[in-house]
């Protein structure tokens, strides 16, 4: 499959808070892998740290809950982050990387829904671990 845009595969976010630059893969309600390049001029690099920066846990954390996001999601479906479980970041994330983030379902029960999650930079490990999706209805949560 050609590299898709996030947003229309059902990704609810916006700048500045879309953490995927292409969807790479896509089986919808199962898995998804997508990318995102960190460049250097990211604003957060200048605080985390600034004579060693690197990208922040909480924002890999962020990018593999929107690739599940994407792959549970579907026409009309809004999935809010739950719960994050056994995150692991297993080596830093360098300014200029590319990313790319695996999301697989291993479990749900009614509007949750469970996905292991990792990261890789050149194929390396670089974070893991899993995460609760919870489907919402737009109209009720206002």
């Amino acid at each position: 499959m050609p590299p898709r845009d996030p947003i229309e595969c059902g990704l609810p976010h916006r700048a500045p808070f879309i953490f995927i630059d292409a969807v790479i893969a896509l089986d919808p309600g199962q898995s998804a892998v997508c990318t995102k390049r960190f460049a250097a001029t990211e604003p957060f690099f200048k605080g985390h740290f600034p004579e060693n920066p690197l990208v922040p846990g909480v924002i890999l954390t962020e990018a593999a809950a929107q690739t599940a996001g994407i792959a549970a999601g579907g026409a009309g479906k809004t999935y809010r982050l739950s719960a994050i479980r056994q995150m692991k970041f297993i080596r830093p994330v360098l300014p200029d990387s590319v990313v790319e983030f695996f999301a697989s379902k291993t479990g749900g029960i009614g509007a949750m829904l469970q996905f292991q999650v990792s990261a890789r930079v050149d194929g390396e490990l670089v974070a893991e671990g899993v995460i609760i999706l919870n489907e919402v209805n737009l109209q009720q949560s206002q």
